[in-house]
């Protein structure tokens, strides 16, 4: 079954990591891309952009409207992604524990199953 491994970015914690967090985090990433492709459980990653970079569009029934950002009351947001091939939750719950994001304050991974894809090969 596949899951997104959500990681949920706060910047003010980011701003505050030290060099050698941010060199862990680094670190981390990449050892976790490598085990998850020998695992064969990796499908793909994506970094996203800052949200005061992105736009959007909402319906209103009649025509779209369309505005800057998304400007949620939320400090948390979308900051990327992995998606894995697992065979359970408990494993992709296992697997979104090994990003080390995970070990440090205010950063989350949230781990949420695929209903549909497309596009994706794995």
């Amino acid at each position: 079954m596949k899951y997104l491994l959500i990681m949920q970015v706060n910047p003010a914690a980011l701003a505050a990591l030290t060099e050698q967090e941010r060199a862990m985090i680094g670190e981390g990433h990449e050892e976790f891309m490598r085990l998850t492709k020998e695992s064969g459980e990796f499908i793909g990653t994506q970094a996203l952009a800052d949200p005061a970079n992105s736009t959007t569009v909402r319906g209103t029934g009649a025509q779209p409207a369309i505005t800057d950002g998304p400007f949620v009351e939320a400090k948390e947001y979308m900051g990327g992604f992995y998606l894995v091939d697992c065979e359970n939750q408990e494993r992709a719950v296992e697997l979104a524990s090994l990003i080390p994001d995970t070990r440090l304050p205010d950063l989350a991974v949230e781990v949420r199953p695929v209903m549909f894809s497309a596009g994706f090969e794995g």
